[in-house]
């Protein structure tokens, strides 16, 4: 049996993960403080736009809100060149609709991986096999990092087709396929923002995995010898 409760330690471990990095997503985009302000200053977006720094701050901010769903639509308007106008056109909105269907579906998923790893930890350490659990949890955590280090690897040797194949995966249209001379959404978020976004995760996520592996491993390691 013991291989029964190491197995859905795996799962439960690359549940874990999956909570991790959609909850570092999640902080970078909504929760971290000034985050946007500084990265729209280092590229200096609000001057390639003509727009004030705290109109773009406002845009940005009703965007996130329609990202969580709290916000039934992105008609926003803001001064672009001091012209009132619409931020987003018709294009930008249906993308951002496919957007904001990707961010509400991984809390959701992460509400399931949430749900599963609680009841799985609960029922294991109630028949008191917590070491084979935690030994588990660790096997997952080094599964799901050898799958993200292959998406990595991947990504590296030639990122613009895989680029390309995550949009076609996950996105059934071309609007994402935007033009900086028509649409304003991808003026305020060049390829310095995605790469300093994506560093940001990835520390957060390495961090807070780290510390997940340590635990289970000092768990495993105290239940060791009550098992």
């Amino acid at each position: 049996m013991r291989f029964v409760y190491k197995g859905i330690g795996v799962l439960v471990g690359m549940a874990l993960m999956s909570i991790l990095l959609i909850s570092s997503v999640e902080y970078v985009a909504y929760y971290m403080d000034g985050y946007f302000e500084k990265e729209y200053k280092k590229y200096q977006v609000a001057k390639s736009i003509d727009i004030e720094m705290n109109d773009l701050l406002e845009v940005t901010h009703e965007m996130m809100d329609y990202l969580k769903g709290d916000r039934e639509d992105l008609v926003v308007y803001t001064k672009i060149g001091n012209i009132e106008q619409e931020f987003f056109n018709d294009k930008e909105k249906r993308h951002m609709l496919d957007v904001q269907k990707l961010f509400i579906g991984a809390e959701q998923l992460r509400l399931g991986a949430m749900l599963f790893s609680a009841l799985a930890i609960g029922v294991i350490l109630y028949f008191k096999k917590g070491y084979h659990l935690f030994q588990g949890i660790q096997g997952g955590i080094g599964i799901f990092f050898g799958l993200m280090g292959l998406l990595v690897a991947l990504m590296v040797h030639d990122f613009n087709r895989y680029f390309i194949m995550f949009h076609h995966i996950f996105f059934n249209n071309d609007d994402w396929i935007l033009n900086p001379k028509t649409d304003l959404l991808i003026n305020i978020v060049p390829e310095g923002f995605f790469r300093d976004t994506a560093f940001w995760i990835a520390g957060i996520f390495l961090i807070s995995a780290l510390v997940v592996w340590l635990l289970s491993w000092f768990l495993a390691k105290r239940m060791k010898t009550g098992e």
